[in-house]
């Protein structure tokens, strides 16, 4: 996983200290890269050795690993011409130009984020354990409950027999009946949401093998799933985290929903084939 994406999702998790010292790498990246441990122990409020145990904290050897891998993302993020004149910030009087440049700024390094921390080889054993179920189970609420539904479109389009629920009830009952070979996914951005925990948690104890889609790799969903698909997010006015994990989410999803179909190919070819006839007759002509 990236660290500058990694350091914003595991930061809830962290010990007061250790948030403080994310909290000023988050903040401007590039200028951290360019403190000593010192100065990053003065700026942050904390201790040198406070700055050691945040580095070992994140798999580093000491402070001069941790900066050069902070300089070297935030060297590529240059690179990549995103528009750093752009704050996060939209206030009342702003124009439509500067919401479209934040918001989709945001976005665009959202998913920049996802896919640069993204792990394929678990990618891949979700692909693998979703073409062979016999049954899948997508759960979410509010905003997840959304992206769960449209995976599910998308399952049942190439004959993968899938359900989504947004109700905890329906869900917890649809995960006491799956067993051995089946798979639920739990969909939760914070990986904190009860209900979605329980869920997986109940299809984990009658056999079923349980995938966590979270931006939080040590959150409790991750803790009880037995796959877990990392995703990003980044706040902007009025769209919370929750919010904007949304573009995320669909991206991890519809990577294992490709890798499924590569995977099923003459089935899906043929599910297609007879899907798009079903429906050829609601079309106007000359369209495609």
């Amino acid at each position: 996983m990236e660290l500058l994406p990694r350091i914003r999702a595991e930061q809830g998790e962290m010990p007061e200290a250790l948030r403080k010292v994310a909290e000023v790498i988050l903040d401007d990246p590039a200028e951290t890269a360019r403190m000593t441990i010192v100065d990053l122990a003065e700026r942050s409020g904390t201790s040198t050795a406070t700055i050691t145990r945040f580095c070992r904290a994140l798999g580093f050897s000491g402070y001069a690993e941790l900066r050069v891998t902070i300089a070297s993302q935030t060297g590529r993020a240059a690179q990549q011409h995103w528009d750093t004149d752009i704050g996060q910030e939209i206030l009342p009087a702003d124009g439509l130009d500067k919401v479209l440049g934040v918001v989709s700024n945001s976005d665009i390094r959202l998913i920049q984020e996802t896919a640069a921390q993204l792990d394929l080889a678990t990618v891949e054993k979700v692909a693998n354990v979703i073409k062979n179920a016999g049954r899948v189970l997508l759960f979410g609420v509010a905003s997840s409950a959304a992206v769960a539904g449209e995976m599910e479109y998308r399952l049942q389009r190439i004959r993968v027999p899938t359900w989504s629920r947004s109700d905890a009830h329906s869900a917890l009952t649809d995960a006491a009946l799956l067993t051995g070979g089946d798979v639920a996914i739990g969909i939760s951005h914070s990986g904190r949401t009860r209900e979605v925990i329980e869920v997986l948690a109940e299809a984990a104890s009658h056999g079923a093998i349980t995938v966590a889609v979270t931006s939080h790799p040590s959150s409790p969903l991750a803790e009880v799933a037995e796959l877990v698909l990392t995703t990003a997010a980044r706040e902007t006015t009025f769209r919370s985290d929750g919010f904007a994990a949304i573009h995320s989410q669909l991206l991890v999803l519809d990577v294992v929903y490709v890798a499924v179909a590569q995977r099923t190919y003459e089935r899906t070819k043929e599910a297609f084939d007879l899907t798009v006839r079903a429906v050829t007759g609601h079309r106007l002509d000359g369209g495609r």
